[in-house]
């Protein structure tokens, strides 16, 4: 006889997932104060930094070609632990990296690891989720923006204070600890769940045309997200001539914003229901950077940006719960494809967005990405399968 969750164990799931989502985020906080200083370390240019934070990339989407199988194969508990371990070594392995292909096969291991960990801590909320039938995936998203941001600010504090490689150890051992304490109360699906989400000889990727809708959508989300953040302060100072302290309160008001409203998100969702949610998050989203497009200066633009952040914050965990409650499909590997699409938009979206905006300008860019908003918006019916979690 399978052992049905109490309340109180989805709970604790709850919280022991969200501290990973920190956990997740802390590491790319502390990651981004790291990459500046591979420029003199290895004697490399930008273009060459471009290229190996390309290998990051095109790790985390590999690797989830194949992390979805390992979750309905193994369970979302079980494999977000494995990689969370993997974690571990990983900013050590590119600190300590004695040359520049082991640095690039660190980054990498860094990807795949760091993206597989994704995966499966969103597998394993959305599970959470559905046993406490009501939206909680949002506020995970926002434990993650978190993590990111004190990642970021301690992370740079640590440098400056004590060097690169005590903050990557410092970064390992945080990783270490969050994992002993939450690892045993991470929620496990029972046996017969698992083994009827087993894959049947399914291809690498799934043949469900629904599902890349799906996977499409979060790209079209996503990439806008990745303009704001390799392109917002740029725009400012190039166009509005702001100065460099200005421009970047582009991006991070946009980023406080987002953290914010995922917080707020999931009693959003709860009240009004995911379709809702996601056509009203793609028409603030839409607005928001329609007005940063065509703004008159920079305060008005500093505050599109904020507005757009405001709408984007909660269209991906709606995506992500749709993914992972999509029917005929097992979740993780759901799950998988629709972030790997993501993370393929986050990832190939800002280099073909400054190849446009140097032809077309900035203005015509974030406008366009405005209309692409509006349009994940009007087919905001197809995650109607997010709202299965909240009332299954």
């Amino acid at each position: 006889m399978t052992k049905v969750p109490l309340p109180v164990e989805f709970q604790r799931g709850r919280w022991a997932a969200s501290s990973l989502f920190a956990v997740n985020g802390f590491v790319m906080g502390a990651w981004a104060p790291q990459i500046p200083l591979l420029l003199p370390r290895y004697q490399i240019s930008e273009a060459v930094l471009g290229l190996l934070i390309l290998c990051l990339g095109l790790g985390a989407v590999g690797a989830m070609l194949f992390s979805g199988r390992l979750i309905a194969q193994h369970g979302s508990r079980r494999v977000l632990i494995g990689f969370a371990v993997l974690v571990i070594p990983a900013l050590p392995l590119v600190v300590l990296s004695p040359s520049l292909w082991t640095l690039a096969l660190s980054m990498a291991y860094m990807g795949a690891v760091i993206g597989s960990m994704d995966v499966a801590m969103n597998a394993n909320m959305i599970e959470v989720e559905r046993g406490l039938r009501r939206a909680i995936l949002s506020a995970s998203h926002g434990f993650w923006s978190l993590g990111a941001f004190v990642g970021g600010v301690a992370g740079s504090f640590v440098i400056e204070k004590a060097g690169y490689l005590v903050q990557a150890l410092a970064v390992a051992g945080i990783v270490a600890l969050v994992l002993g304490l939450a690892a045993r109360h991470l929620h496990e699906e029972p046996v017969a769940v698992m083994e009827e989400s087993a894959p049947k000889r399914h291809a690498l990727l799934p043949r469900d045309a629904a599902l890349w809708v799906l996977g499409f959508m979060t790209m079209a989300a996503m990439v806008p997200e990745g303009a704001v953040l390799d392109w917002a302060a740029i725009y400012l100072s190039k166009e509005h001539g702001s100065s460099l302290t200005v421009a970047g309160l582009g991006f991070a008001l946009f980023a406080g914003a987002m953290a914010v409203m995922r917080f707020a998100g999931d009693i959003i969702r709860n009240r009004f229901g995911a379709v809702r949610t996601l056509r009203a998050s793609g028409i603030v989203a839409a607005v928001g950077l329609m007005v940063a497009a065509f703004a008159p200066g920079p305060m008005i633009g500093i505050a599109g940006f904020t507005l757009a952040g405001l709408g984007i914050a909660n269209m991906v965990p709606v995506l992500f719960s749709a993914a992972g409650n999509h029917p005929g499909l097992p979740s993780g590997i759901a799950v998988s494809t629709v972030t790997m699409l993501g993370y393929a938009g986050i990832l190939v979206g800002p280099s073909v967005i400054g190849f446009v905006a140097s032809h077309a300008g900035f203005r015509l860019t974030y406008a366009t990405l405005a209309l692409v908003l509006l349009g994940v918006g009007a087919l905001a019916g197809r995650a109607a399968a997010a709202d299965r979690s909240t009332t299954a």
